[in-house]
């Protein structure tokens, strides 16, 4: 089985060496430093669950040279996954499976505006990582999870499929009879990254100060009344799950997404925050703090895109 882990940062670069740890045929899509890295030395990954190395990692830059896939994993930025997609063809077969795990609720829509619906299924993952150094990923919070399940009525055939590849790589999955509630999950938990940035905080500092939390809490149950207004099957006790589960993070932690902001490179911001606003716009849901977060990113968002090179711009 051949699979192809389109992007090799925190999320790739974990979940594609536990399976090219297991034996199974991976190659890697990277660029600059970090793909000569890998290369030369392999893969490292730096994880609290336990460390290891591919020493033997297919890497390139090329699409093309991957050559057909039974699986492909997306893991790169949300902001890239259209441009992407419309380079994947050389590699999809009739019944590739392409499981995006990005953050947000629109990258399925996006990618079927390139590549067959039929061959996307619906994914998430859970997991705080990192690209510590070219060639180095580091897993430092949360017990990393892959969620994935149909969208429509089609069987879960391959969604079983997919599970078997995890097991055997040891890494924790689950089938998901609603998968788009746990986009949406995932999509309400995520928004928070927007306010760290903005409070320059890590996770704990914003939840144990009264007014940064007050305002984590009504960006949380904003996003929230979206999801049922929208009737996404989301339980009524998942804000106050959700804040509790925040409460348990690694105090230290952060996201990709705040990490991204105060770097000064492009975010996901568009994905996330900017999503909401959107969203409520159009369907007469007042979004009023996530708005906050999303109007403060947005002008270190402009420069840091117009300080991309362009080679730089698409993975």
């Amino acid at each position: 089985m051949k699979i192809a882990v389109i992007g090799a940062g925190g999320v790739g670069g974990y979940f594609g060496g536990r399976l090219a740890r297991a034996g199974y045929d991976v190659t890697f899509l990277a660029r600059g430093e970090h793909l000569r890295q890998i290369r030369q030395n392999g893969l490292r990954v730096k994880s609290v669950n336990g460390d290891f190395i591919i020493g033997n990692a297919q890497a390139t830059d090329s699409i093309h040279e991957i050559g057909p896939a039974d699986i492909i994993i997306l893991a790169v930025k949300a902001w890239q996954v259209r441009d992407i997609s419309g380079r994947l063809a050389p590699i999809i077969k009739k019944d590739t499976i392409v499981l995006p795990l990005q953050n947000g609720v629109l990258t399925a829509e996006e990618l079927a505006e390139n590549i067959p619906s039929d061959n996307i299924i619906g994914g998430l993952c859970k997991i705080i990582s990192k690209v510590e150094s070219p060639g180095v990923i580091c897993h430092f919070a949360l017990d990393p999870i892959v969620i994935f399940g149909e969208f429509g009525s089609r069987g879960t055939e391959r969604a079983e499929l997919l599970k078997s590849v995890f097991d055997r790589a040891g890494v924790n999955s689950l089938i998901s009879d609603d998968i788009t509630a746990e986009l949406w999950k995932k999509f309400i938990a995520i928004c928070v990254s927007g306010l760290l940035a903005v409070t320059k905080t890590n996770y704990g500092e914003l939840r144990e100060l009264k007014e940064t939390r007050q305002m984590m809490t009504e960006l949380i149950r904003e996003i929230y009344a979206l999801s049922q207004h929208l009737r996404v099957n989301i339980e009524p006790e998942f804000p106050d799950k959700l804040i509790s589960l925040i409460d348990t993070y690694p105090r230290e932690t952060t996201s990709s997404l705040t990490r991204d902001v105060w770097d000064g490179k492009p975010s996901e911001i568009e994905y996330q925050n900017g999503t909401v606003i959107r969203l409520g716009e159009k369907y007469g849901v007042a979004t009023p703090v996530n708005r906050f977060v999303y109007n403060c990113i947005l002008p270190m968002e402009i420069k840091a895109r117009k300080n991309l090179p362009s080679k730089g711009r698409n993975l």
